[in-house]
C-alpha cells in the first residue's frame, strides 16, 4: 500500500472511530435537542454526515459528481430517516469510503477529477471530508456533553 493511501486510510478509520464513539448509544430525543433555536442538532449532523459518507466522498473516490447509491433519495434529508435508519446508513457509508479507499491506486489518489467546481486533486478532497467528520463528531461531542450537565441538574431531561 502506497505511504499516501495508508495516511488517507488512517485518517478515515481515526475519524470514524472517533463518530462511533461520540455517537454510541444516542436515543431519538437526545438527537431532536437543541441548545437554542437556531443551532442544528444532532440528528442534522448525523444526516449531514450520512450523505457525505455515502455520496460526497464515494462521489469523490469514483470521481463521478452523479454518483448515488441504488436506492438512495433524491433529498435524504427530507426523507426524515430514523435515529435506527442513520446509524445503519453510517455504518454502510464507512464501509463504501473504507472499500473505496483500498481500490484506489497511487495514480487514482493524484488525478485531478472535477465535481462541478472546476478540477482538484483527488487525495486532498477526500482528507477535507474526513476531515470535516471529525469536526462534525466534535460538534455531538459537545451537544451530549451539555445534555449530560443539563441531566446532572434535571434528572428528568430528555428521559
Amino acid at each position: 500500500m502506497s505511504e499516501k493511501k495508508e495516511m488517507l486510510k488512517l485518517v478515515a478509520e481515526n475519524a470514524f472511530g472517533r463518530c462511533d464513539r461520540a455517537f454510541k448509544d444516542l436515543n431519538e430525543k437526545e438527537i431532536e435537542w437543541r441548545p437554542v433555536p437556531e443551532s442544528n442538532n444532532i440528528r442534522w449532523i448525523l444526516t449531514h454526515l450520512s450523505q457525505q459518507w455515502n455520496v460526497g466522498i464515494p462521489r469523490m473516490i469514483k470521481g463521478d459528481r452523479n454518483y448515488k447509491p441504488v436506492g438512495w433519495p433524491d433529498d435524504y434529508s427530507k426523507s426524515n430517516p430514523t435515529l435506527q435508519k442513520l446509524m445503519s446508513d453510517l455504518d454502510n457509508g464507512k464501509s463504501a469510503v473504507l472499500s473505496g479507499i483500498d481500490a484506489l491506486s497511487p495514480v487514482d489518489l493524484d488525478a485531478e477529477i472535477d465535481l462541478g467546481r472546476g478540477p482538484r486533486k483527488r487525495l486532498p478532497m477526500i482528507l477535507m471530508y474526513l476531515l470535516e467528520a471529525v469536526h462534525h463528531e466534535g460538534q455531538v461531542a459537545m451537544l451530549r456533553g451539555n445534555i449530560t450537565r443539563r441531566r446532572e441538574k434535571d434528572k428528568t431531561f430528555l428521559v
